[in-house]
């Protein structure tokens, strides 16, 4: 192998795909801590409908956030066949139901396109873009942007 195909490789992206809304999303690799399977959370009072409740971690106090929801799409109903992926916002972790992982998808920086913008609402910037895979559009998620810091569970 020579050096400028090593350094071709090394810039390559990798994305976990996912489904939520029943739509393709995908989130940087690099963001996620573990995939665990769906476990009841404990209900928090007064927490935003996207907000589904806080689960014990090996001592952490992780919030869970239904991630169609909070993307505009109808509230999944959690059952043993949804995920949950743990990611790492910033200095945050939180949890995000899905209703499934699919695979790591690596990409080329220059396959991801930039999200078509109607409008600046919060859910159009946390698609920041789209990566054709065949026939379908796998959007990318910027999780700093859609869940900012506003508080350890109102996130």
């Amino acid at each position: 192998m020579s050096l400028p195909e090593e350094a071709n490789q090394s810039k390559q992206l990798e994305f976990v795909t996912l489904v939520a809304g029943g739509q393709n999303f995908c989130i940087e690799i690099t963001q996620i801590r573990e995939i665990r399977r769906w476990s009841p959370v404990t209900i928090l009072p007064h927490s935003p409908s996207h907000v589904l409740g806080v689960i014990n971690l090996r001592g952490a106090v992780i919030p869970i956030i239904d991630l169609a929801e909070k993307l505009g799409f109808a509230k999944i109903e959690p059952s043993e066949r949804h995920v949950i992926i743990i990611s790492a916002i910033e200095e945050r972790i939180v949890g995000l139901l899905v209703e499934s992982v699919s695979e790591i998808l690596g990409v080329s920086p220059d396959m991801v396109r930039e999200t078509p913008r109607n409008s600046e609402d919060p859910t159009t910037r946390a698609t920041p873009g789209i990566i054709p895979v065949g026939d379908d559009m796998t959007k990318v998620i910027n999780l700093a942007a859609l869940l900012p810091d506003q508080g350890q569970v109102a996130a």
